[in-house]
């Protein structure tokens, strides 16, 4: 190991906010995993909140809120600790070629992605599409929301899930998989208010995402295929393929 990788290995295992920060933080969480709970089964107009279409976009909406407010507030507590936005997401391009080298691993991981999705489906059966699809927007104003929330995504939930959360947990337990497993579980409730029977999928990708960040040691490739995914998988794929 040379002194750099050295340095870096011990900047990771060092805490980047408080641990009560960190607590905090954990209450927000169950926060929202109860108000996930509340919107499925809070009736509406039409149905209950994910049985019908007609508030998709407030659905939208409220999910990019909450994940810039999320931002903000890990970003406070990085900020506290002297961090910056630039030191937990590791780095910027130097040069075109090291745009094309990420674009190229974010391009591979997506395709990692895909398989993924194609065996949980296989494993998991079919029982999530009904919800999912009622989610997916379908209007040209939808679509440019929905643009809007799956850029915000790749951005908000990789600095904040594969940033914050699994460098406070790899300082905690000095393991990266106990590292990457507890910010998957921690993003998987997070997206209870899609339903429960995605929680344990969206999970399963939230490690594979943290796997990634730990083999990078940088956000950028993440939110790239990040953002990428969910815009392709909530529109542009079934626009495509249909």
């Amino acid at each position: 190991m040379t002194n750099s990788e050295a340095t870096v290995k011990g900047q990771d295992q060092e805490p980047v906010a408080s641990y009560w920060h960190s607590l905090w933080f954990l209450g927000i969480v169950a926060v929202v995993v109860i108000m996930g709970y509340a919107a499925q089964h809070r009736q509406v107009a039409g149905g209950g909140l994910t049985e019908s279409h007609a508030h998709v976009i407030p659905m939208y909406v409220s999910a990019t809120v909450m994940n810039w407010l999320l931002v903000l507030f890990a970003w406070k507590g990085i900020r506290r600790r002297g961090g910056t936005f630039s030191s937990l997401i590791r780095g910027r391009w130097e040069n075109g070629r090291e745009i094309l080298r990420d674009l190229g691993i974010a391009t591979l991981f997506w395709g990692v992605m895909l398989a993924a999705a194609w065996g949980m489906d296989r494993v998991l059966g079919p029982g999530h599409e009904k919800t999912l699809g009622i989610l997916l927007p379908r209007t040209p104003l939808e679509v440019s929301v929905w643009f809007l929330t799956a850029a915000s995504a790749g951005f908000c939930e990789e600095f904040v899930f594969r940033g914050y959360v699994q460098r406070q947990l790899l300082a905690l337990s000095k393991s990266t998989l106990a590292a990457v497993a507890g910010q998957a579980v921690i993003f998987g409730l997070m997206h209870a208010y899609q339903g429960w029977s995605l929680v344990i999928q969206v999970s399963i990708v939230g490690m594979l995402f943290g796997a990634l960040a730990a083999w990078r040691k940088t956000l950028r490739v993440g939110m790239i295929a990040h953002g990428w995914h969910d815009f392709w998988a909530g529109w542009l794929g079934n626009a495509i393929l249909r």
